[in-house]
């Protein structure tokens, strides 16, 4: 059973780079049937997909945030990570990391997504 688990710090000064990572178990992250995926939701709000990173290492980004983030992966750890640069106060949210299913070449959705880490960006 694929399990996806994020670490971070939970305190960070603003205008500081928030670096998170997801650990994959059981799956590898070069599989051709999934894509790998940040969403965060701040309090009180909903949730705001980030970006993604294909089996290939391609990256999309969410345009609202593309200025400030960057989505990496580390094959040889089966892990994947965001950075979000120049922080400011409503980056407070709970980040989560996901598994994005694909077929026919179609992300389709998020199918497992880790448990979450909230953040928060505080002097």
């Amino acid at each position: 059973q694929v399990q996806l688990v994020e670490s971070g710090p939970g305190l960070v000064n603003p205008s500081q780079t928030l670096t998170l990572t997801c650990a994959v178990s059981s799956g590898s992250i070069t599989s051709n049937y999934y894509a790998w995926s940040w969403i965060r939701q701040p309090p009180g709000k909903g949730l705001e997909w980030l970006g993604v990173i294909s089996s290939d290492g391609t990256t999309y980004y969410s345009p609202n945030l593309k200025s400030r983030t960057s989505i990496s992966r580390d094959t040889s750890k089966n892990q994947f990570s965001l950075q979000l640069n120049s922080l400011i106060p409503e980056d407070t949210a709970v980040y989560y990391c996901a598994r994005v299913g694909i077929a026919l070449g179609v992300y389709y959705g998020m199918d497992k997504w880790g448990r979450g880490t909230l953040v928060t960006v505080s002097s």
